[in-house]
Order: structure tokens, then sequence, then C-alpha cells
């Protein structure tokens, strides 16, 4: 009898110790192994086709526009998708829009309408069906919070009588903030480090910058998933200084660059270059002498923070989403890196 009682406190300890360590925040409801689409026309070549048929991709994260202030300080849509291509048979598509922090200092609540129409628009025209969904990644601040709160207030709202929910990024930062007013979050496991020089660390992602937020993970109350890179930079440095990211640049050309190193290239012709990135120029100025330091992190990096993240958190990483599916980005990782990352 003493031991059956014994059997059933330790039983009773067990469980409680089970649920003190289940995180406040659930997962994500409908969990699929996605990606996000991150460019300004659709299309999808033979080898990104392949990777969404051999990892069960069943969600595109599709970048339909972005909402920047244009030359009159007023809020607008720009870089909007064009759609060039079909979305796979079976893929759910969640429109993901990216707005500018700053705008949420210019009124922001007073577009969520005029938001929510363009990408109903945008789904009847393109004739993406089954949408479910909506995105907003915005790195707000402190100072933004309540703008950027009450905007998402009223766009989950907007999709809540078309039968649509809404989701968030979240970014490391974020964790000790509030919650925002939406029905999930991603959690952004990418770009965790600094630029400023050339001698930091990997700007895109290291385990030891993401390690001081990690105790904020378990008490987040929002449900959550996570997304990962597979991308890299070009990053131009004059000296030590960064200056911008390059653009698929043909490091190889060997009438502009030496390479001195496995990741590091000497600018060796000054040259102007066309900046896809930069909102502030057309153009990137390259000065004999420059450096260009190429980065990403390595799949061992990836999923030792993918780790970390379920150790922390129990079923974030029922859903994994990749950033980007884009050719060049998915071979810098093999087949088994992917399957790896992908794994709950």
């Amino acid at each position: 009898m003493k031991k059956a009682f014994t059997y059933l406190l330790l039983t009773f300890a067990l469980i409680a110790a089970a649920t003190s360590c289940k995180p406040s925040g659930k997962w994500v409801d409908n969990a699929k192994p996605a990606v996000y689409y991150w460019r300004t026309s659709l299309y999808l070549d033979s080898t990104e086709r392949q990777f969404m048929q051999q990892h069960k991709v069943g969600k595109m994260y599709v970048r339909y526009f972005d909402v920047v202030l244009d030359k009159d300080r007023q809020l607008s849509p720009n870089a909007t998708i064009r759609f060039e291509d079909s979305i796979p048979s079976g893929i759910e598509v969640i429109p993901t829009i990216f707005i500018v922090n700053e705008c949420c200092k210019h009124n922001l609540d007073t577009i969520a309408q005029l938001l929510v129409d363009r990408v109903l628009k945008m789904n009847e025209t393109n004739d993406i069906k089954g949408v479910k969904e909506l995105q907003i990644d915005c790195d707000w601040t402190a100072k933004t919070q309540d703008a950027y709160f009450k905007f998402l207030e009223q766009v989950r709202q907007l999709l809540k009588d078309k039968n649509m929910t809404l989701s968030a990024t979240i970014r490391l930062h974020q964790l000790s903030m509030p919650a925002p007013p939406v029905d999930y979050g991603v959690l952004m496991m990418y770009n965790t480090g600094e630029l400023k020089n050339s001698k930091q660390r990997n700007p895109i992602l290291d385990k030891r910058d993401v390690e001081p937020y990690l105790k904020n993970l378990a008490a987040y109350t929002l449900p959550l998933c996570a997304a990962y890179p597979n991308f890299g930079w070009q990053l131009l440095y004059t000296g030590n200084k960064f200056r911008d990211i390059l653009y698929s640049e043909d490091l190889n050309d060997t009438t502009l660059y030496r390479k001195v190193d496995e990741n590091k290239y000497f600018v060796i012709s000054s040259i102007d270059l066309p900046n896809y990135l930069s909102s502030n120029s057309s153009y990137t100025y390259l000065n004999a002498g420059d450096t260009v330091m190429v980065v990403k992190p390595d799949a061992q990096t990836i999923v030792q923070v993918h780790d970390a993240l379920s150790h922390e958190r129990p079923g974030i990483n029922n859903q994994v989403i990749i950033y980007s599916l884009n050719k060049s980005s998915i071979n810098n990782y093999t087949p088994s890196d992917y399957e790896k990352i992908y794994r709950p």
C-alpha cells in the first residue's frame, strides 16, 4: 500500500512538472513546412518546385507589397508583386505585407481597410484561391507599438468578417515586449547580429546573439512558429565600416574583384552598381580598395539554434518557415540539412 501511495505521488509530481514546463503560449494550428517568397515577380523554376515537393512544403508566405512613405511623406504601397506563374497545387498562400516602421508614426490605422481591400483584390485578380490568413511584417519599437497594435486590431477585425486570421512577425528583441493582437507570431531567426564592421560575428545568425533572448521565450503569450535563413549576403565595407548590401554580384569577375580569402574580396576597380535593396539611392558606388565579405550561416548553426528553441519552448518548430524560396539560396544547403531544419 505504501509503495502504491509513493508511486501515486511520484506520478502527480511528474504531471505537475510537465505542466509547469509547458509554454504559456501554444503552437501554431494547421502547422506545415513552409517558405517565404520575397521577390517582386512570382515565378518558380524547376529547382524551387522540386524543393517544395521534396520537403512537403504546404504553405507559401508571399510578400505582396511593402508599405512605405512616398516622397510626399504619405503612406503608399511599393514594390507590388507580379504573378507570372501559377502556385503549385495544394499550396496555401499567405499574403504577407512588409510595413516600414517609420510608417507607424503617420496614422497607419487610416489604411487598414485599404490594405485589406488591396490584398483581397490581388487574390481575386490573380486567381489566388483559398486564402485564409494575412501576415504583417514590421520591426516595431516601443515608440511605435501603440500605433502599430491599433492598426493590427483594425486589420484583424476586418479579416474576421472575411473568416480570415492575422499573423505577424516577431523579432528577438520584441520577445520582452507585449505581444501584438494577432492570432500567432513567426519568430524570425535571422538578421540577429550587427553589420557595423567586418570583424563582427555573422550578422545573419549566430547562436551567441540568440542566447540572451531565450529566457523570454517560454513565457511569451502568443502562439509561435519559427523562421530560419537559407540565404547569404555580400556585405560592402570601406575599411571596417559597413556601407551596403550588394545584390548578387559576380565576385568571380577579375576585372572588378580579387579574392583574398575564402569569403573576402577586394574591389580593384571603382564602379557604380544598381542597388535594388536600398531605399536611399538607386546606385552603390564601389571604391577601389573596398572589401566585400560573403556571409551565410552554416547548417550546423541553424540546427543548433533550432534545437535551442525547442528546448525552451516545445512545439515552436512544429511549423518551420524557410526564408526564402529562391534557387540561389536553396543551393546553400543539402536536402539532409533542410530535413534537420524542418523537423519538429
